[in-house]
Parts: C-alpha cells; sequence; structure tokens
C-alpha cells in the first residue's frame, strides 16, 4: 500500500532473494504477495495466546486451519494393506486438546517417525492441516507442525511473546512460516512512507505507520494491536476515499452537454398520460436528476430502489427529459430477457408516444427501439439505421449496444440496470459513444448499506427509492421446512392451486437448470453427519417440472424458462406467462430481476438455502406486484438450528431490502462484497470491515474531500500519492477511471 524503494524490494529476484526462492515463489503465486511492502501489509487474520487454546469445536470443513493445542494421546497401529502386506504398514494417531474439545491427527507410512518422536503426551504445538472427516469425527492427515517449548520460551518468543499471530495461509504455506518471513523484512518497516497527513494523524491520536507495522506483527499486548488496527483501519478507508474523491473530482472537470427538460415536451405529454400520481420519493429523486443533467458535465448518480418501488419510471421520465432536450438514451440490461420486459413496459407506458415518425404516432413521440445479440438481420439493420440518424430517441438493449458497429447520432444519457453485474469495460464502451461523455445513471434494487456505497460507489452521488407507490401489496413470507414437516410442503402446493383457482399466476425457482453433466465429485454424499441436506445436488427446474406436472400441481399448465434456452423461446414462454396462458412458471434466477407479471401472487423458491440472502429478496419482489397479496415459500431442508434456517428465518422477517443486505454482509466476508462490485479486483480492505467500522469510512470520506479540494494532485503530500500508486494497481485504476 506505502510503498517506498525498500518496501519495493521484490521478495524474489534472479540474483538474490529477501526469502528463500521457493517461499518467495509460493507467497507470489499462492497469496499474491510479490514485495516487501505486500508481506508487511499481509496482516494476521487473528492471534493465539501462549496459555490459551483454540476452539476445536469451532473448525470448519474442508478449510487449511491453524491450531494451537497439546498433545493428550499417541498411538502407533500396525496394519496390512497393498503396499505392506504383512501387517507391517504404519498409521500414528495423535489426540490433540484445548480444553473444550479433541481433534484426531493422522500421519502414515514413513511420515509417522519424526511425530511419534516428537509428538508426547502434554507437548504443546501449533498444527495446520485441512479439516476432513473420517468415521464422523473431525481429523487432520498430515498436519505440517511447529513445537512451542514453553520453558526455554525460544520458540514462542520468535512468536512475538506472548501473542502468537495467526496469518491467512495456503496448504503451501503454513502461518508460521509466514510469521517467520515477516519477521526476516519487518526491520524494512521503519522505512515505510506515512499516507496519512500529519495533521489528520496527530490528530485523531493514531500511530505512526512503521509502529503501526510493528505492533500488528510483534505486539506484547492486546493494546498493541488494538492500535495497529485503529491505524490500519485509518490507512485503507481514507486512502480508498481518496481515490473515489479524485475520481468525483476529475468527473467535474469533464465536459457534457446539459439537457435542460423543455416544459411543453415528451415528459409533459407523458405525465399527463400516467394513470397514478407519482410518489413524493419519485419526485424527489426526479428533481435530483433533472438538476444534474442541466450541469455542463457529467452526472454520475447511482439509483437505488426496493424492488417494485418504481426505479423504472424515474429512469424512463430522465431519458424522456434528454429526448426532449435533442439527446438520445440507452438503457443497459444484463440478460435479454430483462431488456425484452424493459421495452415491452416502457413502451406500453409511453404508447402512442413511442411510435414517433410513424402513422398513429404522438406528434411529440420518438422511436423506441430494442437491440440483442439474438435479433434477425433485418431488424438489427434497422434498429442500428434508427440510431444513427437520430430517429430514435431511446434505445434498450444487452451487450449489443457496445459493439462497434452501433453508432448513436447524439447519446446523452446511460442508464445501466442491475449495476453489479455489468464489468466495468462494457459501461466504459457504451459511455465512449458519446461526442461528448454522456451522462450516466445507474440503478439497482439490491439495497446496499450506506457504507458499502461509499466505499464501493464513492465516485456516484446516491439516490434512494424507499416508498413503495400506492396500490402495492405486502408479501408475506414462510419457511417450509420439507425434511422435518414433509405435510407443509404438501400444503405450499395445496396454496399455489388455490392461487391458480382465483385466476393468479405462480412462480417456482430452482437453483439448478438439470441438464448440465453432474460433477461426480461435487455429487459424492459428504460424509458430514451435520449436513444430510448438502448430500444431495441442488433442485433442478427440468426435474421439478416434470415432478409437479405429473404430481400436485397435475392438470395446471406449467412451463419451464432458464438460462440456456434459445432467445426466442424464452421470451415466448414469458410472453405466456404475461398474458396469464401459463399458470406456473418454474424457474431459474433467470426471473430475478425486473420481470414484471402482476397477476402473479405466490413465489415457491426450491432448496432457499441455496441462495444468498439479497437474490431471495430479490426473486420474492417479483410477486405482489399487482392489487392482490403475494406469498413467499422458502423450502428448505437445512436443519432448525443451522446457520442456513436462520438465515431464511432473517428473510421471511422482514421486508425491509436495506436490513437484509446488512445481514447478508455481515455473514459474508468483505472481499466477496467489495470485489464483486469491483470488477473482480482483490479487495484492498484487509482490516478495516464495511459494516463495523461506519464511522471511520463516514469521516474518511469527509477528510478525502477536503484534502483533495484543497490539493487535488496531491503535490504535498507524497505518502498519500505513493499508497495510491500501490492501492491503484492497473485493474483498480482501470476500475476509478472507468466507474
Amino acid at each position: 500500500m506505502d510503498l517506498v524503494p525498500a518496501l519495493q524490494e521484490p521478495l524474489k529476484q534472479p540474483l538474490k532473494s529477501v526469502l528463500g526462492p521457493a517461499t518467495a515463489k509460493v507467497m507470489a503465486e499462492h497469496l499474491g504477495l510479490h514485495t516487501v511492502g505486500d508481506l508487511l501489509h499481509h496482516y494476521p487474520r487473528r492471534y493465539e495466546e501462549r496459555g490459551q487454546l483454540t476452539h476445536l469445536a469451532d473448525l470448519p470443513m474442508d478449510e487449511h486451519v491453524t491450531v494451537v493445542a497439546q498433545v493428550a494421546d499417541a498411538r502407533l497401529h500396525t496394519f496390512a494393506s497393498a503396499r505392506a502386506p504383512r501387517g507391517k504398514g504404519q498409521r500414528l494417531e495423535v489426540t490433540i486438546t484445548d480444553g473444550s474439545g479433541r481433534l484426531q491427527l493422522v500421519f502414515f507410512g514413513n511420515g509417522v517417525h519424526k511425530p511419534h518422536k516428537e509428538l508426547l503426551p502434554g507437548t504443546r504445538a501449533m498444527f495446520a492441516g485441512k479439516v476432513s472427516v473420517f468415521n464422523r469425527r473431525l481429523q487432520l492427515a498430515h498436519p505440517a507442525y511447529e513445537l512451542l517449548k514453553g520453558e526455554d520460551g525460544e520458540a514462542v518468543e520468535s512468536w512475538a511473546g506472548a501473542l502468537i499471530p495467526m496469518y491467512p495461509a495456503t496448504a503451501k504455506l503454513e502461518s508460521w512460516k509466514i510469521g517467520k518471513a515477516v519477521q526476516t523484512v519487518l526491520p524494512s518497516a521503519q522505512e515505510a512512507l506515512d499516507p496519512l497527513p500529519e495533521s489528520l494523524r496527530a490528530g485523531r491520536g493514531l500511530v505512526t505507520l512503521p509502529e503501526a507495522l510493528l505492533k500488528v506483527h510483534r505486539p506484547h499486548t492486546k493494546a498493541d494491536i488494538a492500535d495497529a488496527h485503529a491505524r490500519l483501519k485509518w490507512d485503507e478507508a481514507f486512502v480508498l476515499q481518496v481515490a473515489l474523491a479524485r475520481r468525483r473530482h476529475a468527473d467535474t472537470q469533464l465536459p457534457a452537454v446539459a439537457r435542460v427538460a423543455v416544459p411543453d415536451g415528451l415528459l409533459a405529454a407523458f405525465d399527463d398520460r400516467l394513470p397514478f400520481t407519482l410518489t413524493e420519493g419519485q419526485r424527489k429523486v426526479s428533481r435530483e436528476i433533472f438538476a444534474d443533467l442541466a450541469t455542463e458535465h457529467p452526472m454520475h448518480r447511482l439509483l437505488q430502489g426496493e424492488v417494485g418501488s418504481g426505479k423504472t419510471l424515474v429512469a424512463l421520465r430522465a431519458m424522456l427529459a434528454v429526448v426532449d432536450a435533442g439527446g438520445q438514451a440507452a438503457m443497459l440490461a444484463p440478460t435479454e430477457v430483462l431488456a425484452q420486459q424493459h421495452h415491452r413496459s416502457v413502451t406500453e407506458m409511453m404508447g402512442e408516444l413511442a411510435e414517433g415518425g410513424m402513422l398513429g404516432g404522438a406528434e411529440h413521440g420518438t422511436k423506441v427501439v430494442l437491440l440483442t445479440g439474438s435479433m434477425g438481420a433485418a431488424a438489427r439493420r434497422q434498429a442500428l439505421l434508427d440510431l444513427a440518424t437520430g430517429e430514435a430517441g431511446i434505445v434498450i438493449g444487452t451487450h449489443a449496444l457496445i459493439e462497434d458497429k452501433v453508432q448513436f447520432h447524439d447519446l446523452g444519457l446511460v442508464v445501466v440496470d442491475e449495476q453489479h453485474r455489468f464489468g466495468v469495460e462494457q459501461r466504459d464502451a457504451l459511455r465512449g459513444k458519446g461526442r461528448q461523455p454522456p451522462h450516466l445513471l445507474v440503478m439497482t434494487a439490491t439495497p446496499i448499506p450506506r457504507t458499502v456505497a461509499m466505499t464501493v460507489f464513492g465516485d456516484l452521488e446516491t439516490s434512494v427509492l424507499d416508498q413503495l407507490p400506492a396500490g402495492r401489496s405486502p408479501i408475506a413470507s414462510h419457511v417450509v421446512p420439507a425434511a422435518d414437516k414433509p405435510h407443509f410442503l404438501a400444503r405450499a402446493w395445496e396454496r399455489v392451486r388455490e392461487e391458480v383457482a382465483k385466476g393468479h399466476q405462480a412462480y417456482v425457482v430452482c437453483p439448478r437448470i438439470g441438464d448440465e453433466e453432474d460433477d461426480p465429485k461435487k455429487a459424492a454424499a459428504k460424509k458430514s453427519a451435520e449436513d444430510e441436506a448438502e448430500k444431495r445436488p441442488p433442485l433442478a427446474v427440468l426435474d421439478i417440472a416434470g415432478r409437479l406436472a405429473e404430481g400436485p400441481l397435475h392438470g395446471l399448465k406449467v412451463e419451464v424458462l432458464h438460462g440456456r434456452m434459445q432467445p426466442d423461446d424464452k421470451d415466448a414462454v414469458m410472453r405466456r406467462f404475461a398474458a396469464g396462458e401459463t399458470d406456473v412458471l418454474v424457474a431459474t434466477t433467470v426471473i430475478e430481476v425486473g420481470v414484471n407479471v402482476p397477476n402473479a401472487t405466490v413465489m415457491v423458491i426450491m432448496d432457499a438455502d441455496r441462495f444468498g440472502v439479497s437474490q431471495l429478496h430479490q426473486l420474492r419482489g417479483r410477486v405482489g406486484r399487482g392489487a392482490a397479496p403475494g406469498l413467499c415459500l422458502l423450502v428448505t431442508e437445512m436443519p432448525e438450528a443451522s446457520a442456513a434456517r436462520q438465515r431464511l428465518n432473517a428473510v421471511a422477517s422482514t421486508l425491509d431490502g436495506f436490513e437484509l443486505s446488512r445481514i447478508d454482509l455481515e455473514q459474508r466476508r468483505e472481499g466477496d462484497v467489495l470485489g464483486q462490485a469491483q470488477s473482480g479486483a482483490r479487495s484492498s480492505l484487509r482490516v478495516l470491515a464495511v459494516i463495523d467500522d461506519e464511522e471511520i469510512i463516514a469521516e474518511a470520506r469527509e477528510e478525502a474531500a477536503a484534502v483533495v479540494a484543497a490539493d487535488p494532485d496531491l503535490e504535498h503530500l507524497p505518502g498519500l500519492r505513493t499508497a495510491l500508486d500501490a492501492l491503484l494497481d492497473e485493474e483498480r485504476e482501470q476500475y476509478l477511471e472507468k466507474g
């Protein structure tokens, strides 16, 4: 992060290496650590105390772990095998304990001799290996180990006295080997250049960077760790916020065509046609957007809205305002199903206003064209011509909009739906099609906690739609424990029949399509007693559709929809469902966003535990879109005490997407959330937690804005510039440049 020449020194060099060449190679390939600075910023995940043993009971399956424990028992067994037919095979079983639980270690063959001599009862050591299950007991097979000789204190002293740092490790490099490597380079920490302005650091009582690095890797007390973390969190938050603040500042320097809505144009005609009044939230957000569009630098706005809060209507009004001002607007959707759905709903909302230049079209109208990869050649040629001549004011499409052939007459606004499904490059390619940078409106129906929005979308202004339009019905959600209470599942199918009898429709969602080759390794049953439900592959659309049509939903019109169907077939299925010709649609998550069928009132999600919290909330939002109340049934075979069931109970208990997004984030690693949004770049956050450290992020954003306003090029802050260069490796630089 804050690399200066000593810290930029590669760990592996042709002539001499800071570390052994084999260690340096593993660090580069498996941990992404290439320089002394990288290694100093590879912080311990946790610390073990000499007098305290870890909780063996909480070990995660199939993960590489490091534990500190004491040998309780060691037994050498002989056995006959193909390799040792005369009973000369050897197996050493060592039981280790932490006082609360036990774990078995097992060594075979020639590998038994050294541990048999060293791992005597009473010996304390660190053990590292992959947790597996044998005979229903947790075990580590052939673990690496390092003895902790408490008496002479030598080994333990080299692990920073009383506190032993535990590093994120890999199967090829144990935590203690990383610890030894860190101790080798730790003297270089003195040369770390401080990225925080001195006034900020002193004003907040934070230790210097060299001191923080020393304390995080070699703490003597828990207070040392707290000091180091407090400082390093500020580094991460502040440097990232400076990068985003500079991006915002650069955007204000870009030229853009101001698009000012005219009082009696297309937008006014559209508003007059609306059969309902806009919510106060929709009016407020529209005012924010129109104010941005009227400026001479590009709008960069994130529009967050709960499922069904009317985001598409707000985006359409923005597009119409741009058309009124002589420009064109493009809406980019992540899937063909969604692009077609948006095109249908926009043309329906606009009516004759979407038929500009056509017989029977309105005087103020404009053409609304669809552009997707699967269109026929003639329709595609016509759409491209309409865009190039300016005949079409609005285009809705998928990635097909980004191709080189697509030329716009005057692109004024880009609306990106479901931001997290697009790579940065795709968005940038579309923005590059304007003569000057077009305005950008990003929409998401996945509620994002405030700090994540500040961290991930920090270069965008944020608008939130949290009011549901009048007439929207509440959605009741229930967990259906299929294994514990099979009659609940039978009742679920009865409820579907009851809704269909009232003239409504239902969705059934499955995690898998069912025509893929099953991976025998994945399908192989796990030997874990707890996870019986995980033994089988996830339920599949093609299997379930057949079972339902022949069984509990016999006599109803059941159809399937999934991502590997031909685009024309998908569209035909959606049209039949939207027209009410199909009773039950059995689908994958292809229906997760944007599909709008107000007559659908029931959503049954099979193997609901296989979906994320935000995804379940998105899926649930497909029902209850009309006047009749919605019902969402979360079917699972997971036992009541499991974490998966608790997650489902949380989804069933609230319709507040922001609350659920917090739960979702707390249950996942930070990097997953940030990495996904940052186009796959490795998360730069090592000690900062975007939920827990909300205050630091908010304060860092303010400080960063002030620093950049006073010194946009950071001429007076060389340490901060160096830190930025390290944060913005090529991929991340692109992310921020193109954001």
